[in-house]
């Protein structure tokens, strides 16, 4: 029987590869009368450094909480892959006290992986991380708790756990086409998730004005439509979509790829899917 968790927790980093920071937080939830926060190296940290994502939970209120405090706790960490059932997992239980603040793990996934365009952990330029995490025992109140969570529980939409903010994006997606997920098949939650999240991003972009897309965003967008299209979805209009705009731009593609210096695998098959 799969461990339980008091709180999932999804985090989404945008534009993980042009992040300006080497530490980044989450915004602070709320699990066990207790604050908590993801952070994250995205160039790694310690000995990681400059070889793989870095991730770690860590107590947000530690400043706060009287002498003594300590909390007891048990958590599992997962960056998602997004195209396929490859999951980065860790978990753990440990101590949490003024003397150890953080605790994660410094090789969450190797940033070889992760940047790899094809790889499925980096999507649309994001990454998704996912904490679920159970407090076992609390010594040392915090005298003031804001719910101030990172996202809210989960709400199930057609057998997929989407947040409440976007509930009815889901709902008016099965409405529009109801036999989009009639042969998507995986179980696992999270790979279910992330498969819907993409589509979502994907269609958000795709309903940008033409202009706002550049050549390798359509290249993108078309890498992404072929890995949840082998999964199972049913995607004709977004299909239809993404051929209108190449099509309009298949001369200026075509003039891009052969100005560039090295081949680009992404590009050359959005030639092919357009002509």
């Amino acid at each position: 029987m799969e461990e339980q968790y008091e709180k999932k927790i999804t985090w989404t980093i945008k534009n993980f590869s042009s992040l300006p920071s080497d530490k980044i937080c989450s915004d602070n939830f709320v699990v066990g009368d207790s604050k908590w926060r993801l952070v994250a190296y995205p160039k790694g940290h310690g000995d990681s450094l400059n070889k793989s994502l870095s991730l770690f939970l860590a107590v947000a209120d530690s400043e706060s909480l009287p002498y003594g405090w300590k909390r007891d706790t048990k958590y599992r960490q997962t960056v998602v892959n997004q195209t396929s059932e490859k999951l980065s997992q860790q978990k753990g239980k440990p101590w949490f006290n003024q003397n150890c603040v953080s605790w994660g793990f410094q090789s969450m996934v190797p940033l070889t992986e992760l940047l790899d365009i094809n790889g499925g952990f980096l999507v649309n330029g994001e990454i998704k991380i996912v904490a679920e995490v159970g407090v076992l025992e609390v010594v040392g109140k915090s005298d003031v708790l804001e719910e101030t969570s990172l996202v809210n529980e989960s709400i199930d939409v057609n057998g997929f756990q989407v947040l409440p903010s976007q509930v009815e994006s889901v709902k008016s997606l099965f409405i529009k086409h109801p036999d989009i997920a009639s042969q998507f098949r995986p179980k696992n939650p999270h790979l279910r998730t992330a498969y819907l999240n993409s589509i979502l991003s994907l269609s958000e972009s795709l309903c940008q004005s033409p202009e706002e897309l550049s050549n390798a965003d359509l290249a993108n967008a078309y890498c992404t439509l072929t890995c949840v299209t082998k999964a199972g979805f049913k995607l004709d209009w977004l299909e239809k979509k993404l051929k209108e705009i190449g099509e309009a731009r298949l001369q200026e593609i075509e003039e891009e790829l052969k100005d560039m210096k090295q081949t680009c695998v992404d590009m050359e098959t959005l030639l092919v899917f357009l002509r």
